[in-house]
């Protein structure tokens, strides 16, 4: 659980990093800033903000915000019902991302993972105007360089509540005192 003052100060931060951007957001996108510290309590080192613009049955699209150094955990977008998973696209606007998915594992990796937890250690290193594009189901986690970083997200609909993570501490929902 996040503390009140420490969600109001991820806010004001989260603000300062899309300005940065040049990412304009309406007032009432700038009311609805979610800071998912991801259950973990530890939201400077492993946690997320983000502003969904839409998500519908069809598509989504959000802007992400990770402080310096901060980490979104390894997870993935299952397939379930009829649905085949989410497709999703990073598009790195500013700052730098580290994005880690299957594949040989990359020396001297830029991101520190948490032990035992993650499980993919492919490194793509994604810089403003640079993409990746996953596949449903595709394992994941990112990580920003020091000076933090701002990713828009292009995907299909999203369904932050059947996310799988690999490190059974998470709990996706962020629950704010």
């Amino acid at each position: 659980m996040i503390s009140r003052e420490l969600y109001k100060e991820a806010v004001k931060r989260t603000l300062s990093f899309f300005e940065k951007a040049g990412i304009v957001l309406t007032d009432e996108e700038k009311g609805n800033v979610e800071v998912a510290d991801f259950g973990l309590n530890d939201l400077y080192n492993t946690g997320l903000e983000l502003v969904t613009y839409l998500n519908t049955d069809r598509v989504c699209a959000k802007e992400l915000v990770l402080f310096p150094h901060q980490r979104c955990p390894e997870h993935r977008h299952p397939a379930f019902g009829s649905y085949i998973g989410k497709e999703e696209t990073f598009r790195c606007r500013w700052g730098e991302v580290y994005l880690y998915v299957d594949g040989k594992p990359t020396e001297n990796r830029n991101a520190k993972e948490k032990e035992g937890v993650y499980t993919v250690f492919h490194e793509i290193v994604l810089r403003p105007g640079e993409q990746y594009t996953l596949s449903p189901n595709t394992k994941h986690w990112f990580e920003a360089g020091s000076e933090g970083a701002v990713v828009s997200e292009f995907s299909t609909p999203s369904f932050d509540e059947k996310d799988i993570f690999t490190d059974p501490a998470i709990e996706r929902a962020p629950r704010v005192e």
